[in-house]
């Protein structure tokens, strides 16, 4: 009996061991298959394979689970400001719209660079990431990815990602400026206009009103600091952000414009830029308070918005030349200028009589310009100061840029205006972009004022020319170095040098065998003095601080410890940095195509003695190697979830 016990005993045991073995790992909990499915370790090609094993698996892993959701979240983590905490939403669609978005994206911006080089301006190209009609969102973290990547690779992708980012979100803010514009004119208020003409000329740069208002607010805290010692009873210290009042009593209202001039001049040492005062950072609210310096207009806007904080309500004064502020010194509104105390913002929080505010300008003005304007008004004055600025530009891309992005704004505030019309059709025209656009400006102009009809006619028909123009390009051209009359030139393309006589870092991205310019340049940078004068070749080269120059070969050195060159436009000629020497793109390669076996060699030669031969490291793609761009996009085409 014993026996026969402990063999039922045996088989008991052998029959449970033999149901666990039976287990199937699709026999746990869907609990726990989703949180083993959310290692960090499994992509999404891992999870699109588990989820075709079996049905079960299928399943666990559908579009609204925590499985794609975990998968949208780790590929992506900056969307995630877009959507609700615990939000039910289709991640699996999701994630093959932000998948497709990122690959047209990237075919997209590849293409601008192809077509685009020779532009100085990028102007039509824009309108094609528009014509995707993907969420815009999903196309900013797309082109935030290029950015973000290897910071010496992907060059040219770089350049045109950041330049099509920089559009993208100027059509939000102005989007976001016109409704600002649509508000009753009481509640609009001068510091978040200001911001957004600040956000609209520097996209890129992280501004926003929460963060301004928060640096607002740490200095309205000091300045309370200080009137609590004054007066520990004073009105202003019980109150609370974003509280609206006012104190009525003017000796309280002295005690707080005293105690802020003390702060703000004293203690912060904010001041007006009287060394640099057209330096279009003066006009940017978020450079103001970085720098603590400004203009009239930027320090007056400042000024009033910490003075409301504290009670003290101020006004803006258009006065010429010198933006001010005015202090009403009546119990009631006044419309007499001698009611009024008025602020100079720039001068330290100098307190002026009407009198001795024609001695700022140095002449007598009519009253009018002692009166209050709207925040529309001292818009329009900021942004006629950044046009003033960029007409006396250099007539480089980034002068050009701030008189497109001021004339933007102006034209937001004051679409009739006809003079800033024509100046911005002129403007496309010079830069050879948005024809079409340039056509229903004109239209504009000649419905507003008629009389304009010679300058419009002039315009209109050579865009019509520009167009046809531009339907039939022109081919680049071709400079080979073998050519017989290339044979003195001595460096390359893409080799980091440096100026003898200047001392500037720079490096090649073009050359001609002779002096090109014209005989009053030649003669304006005395070339005749050079030893070969204007028969030498001469450089086309990107210097360290952000110009591009023209230089002889005999100023030119290969540099002994090279560097890379911290130019905006080294992603337009270069595709990566290669330790010693840029590496050009595609395009430049077109134009010089027997430049980068010179570079190499010359690399080689100067830097890197124990290197393979420039044959050893040829593949059928060229010297190079496949373009960065192209191994990026390559990159990007993994599996898409189906």
């Amino acid at each position: 009996m014993a026996t026969s016990g402990a063999g039922d005993g045996c088989s008991s045991l052998n029959g449970f061991v033999s149901e666990i073995e039976q287990k199937q790992f699709t026999d746990l909990p869907a609990e726990l298959l989703e949180y083993i499915l959310c290692f960090p370790v499994l992509k999404h090609v891992d999870i699109c394979n588990v989820s075709c094993s079996c049905k079960r698996l299928h399943d666990v892993c559908h579009g609204r689970g925590k499985v794609w959701g975990h998968q949208y979240k780790l590929r992506w983590p900056r969307l995630q400001k877009h959507y609700r905490q615990n939000e039910c939403c289709d991640w699996l669609k999701e994630y093959r719209t932000r998948h497709t978005v990122g690959l047209q994206i990237r075919r997209t911006v590849v293409s601008i660079s192809q077509r685009f080089f020779t532009e100085v301006v990028l102007g039509d190209s824009f309108a094609e990431i528009e014509s995707l009609g993907a969420p815009e969102h999903f196309c900013e973290d797309e082109l935030l990815s290029i950015l973000n990547s290897d910071r010496r690779k992907s060059l040219t992708l770089k350049y045109y990602a950041k330049k099509i980012l920089y559009f993208l979100r100027q059509k939000n803010i102005l989007r976001s400026l016109k409704m600002f514009l649509e508000q009753p004119a009481e509640q609009q208020s001068a510091l978040e206009g200001a911001l957004l003409v600040d956000q609209y000329c520097n996209p890129l740069a992280d501004v926003s009103l929460d963060g301004i208002s928060s640096q607002l607010e740490e200095i309205t805290d000091k300045v309370k600091k200080m009137l609590r010692i004054k007066n520990p009873s004073h009105p202003s210290l019980r109150v609370t952000q974003g509280d609206c009042f006012a104190v009525d009593d003017f000796d309280l209202q002295r005690q707080v414009v005293v105690t802020l001039n003390a702060v703000l001049y004293e203690q912060l040492q904010y001041k007006g830029n009287e060394c640099d005062y057209y330096n279009p950072l003066n006009s940017y609210i978020h450079q103001v308070l970085l720098r603590r310096t400004g203009i009239p207009i930027s320090l007056s806007v400042i000024y009033m918005t910490l003075a409301r904080k504290l009670g003290v309500q101020l006004e803006p004064v258009n006065f010429p030349n010198h933006f001010l502020l005015r202090w009403c010194q009546q119990q009631r509104g006044s419309g007499d200028i001698y009611d009024f105390v008025y602020i100079d913002a720039f001068g330290k929080g100098k307190q002026l009589t009407a009198k001795e505010c024609e001695y700022l300008i140095g002449h007598q003005v009519t009253a009018d310009y002692y009166n209050a304007i709207s925040t529309t008004e001292v818009l329009l004055r900021m942004v006629g100061n950044l046009l003033n600025i960029g007409k006396r530009g250099e007539g480089n891309e980034k002068s050009y840029q701030l008189l497109r992005d001021s004339l933007d704004l102006y034209l937001t505030i004051n679409p009739d205006n006809v003079q800033y019309l024509l100046l911005q059709a002129r403007l496309y025209f010079h830069l050879g972009i948005w024809p079409e656009k340039v056509l229903d400006i004109l239209q504009h102009i000649q419905a507003l004022d008629p009389s304009q009809h010679g300058a419009v006619g002039y315009l209109v028909q050579h865009t019509l020319e520009h167009i046809q123009h531009k339907k039939h390009p022109v081919e680049p051209e071709v400079k080979r170095r073998s050519a017989p009359e290339h044979l003195e030139l001595q460096y390359s393309v893409g080799l980091i040098m440096k100026h003898k006589r200047s001392g500037y870092n720079c490096a090649i991205y073009g050359w001609d065998p002779k002096c090109t310019m014209s005989q009053e340049w030649i003669t304006t940078m005395r070339v005749h003095q050079l030893s070969s004068g204007a028969n030498q070749p001469f450089y086309n080269v990107l210097v360290q601080d952000g110009t591009c120059r023209y230089a002889a070969q005999e100023n030119l050195e290969p540099h002994s410890a090279p560097l890379e060159i911290a130019h905006p436009e080294v992603g337009r000629y270069f595709s990566e940095f290669h330790d010693s020497h840029y590496v050009a793109n595609e395009e430049l390669q077109t134009r010089y195509p027997e430049d980068m076996a010179e570079t190499l060699g010359t690399v080689r030669d100067l830097y890197h003695r124990l290197m393979p031969s420039p044959v050893q490291q040829e593949s059928p793609n060229g010297p190079e190697g496949p373009s960065q761009e192209n191994q990026d996009s390559q990159e990007n085409q993994d599996t898409m979830p189906t």
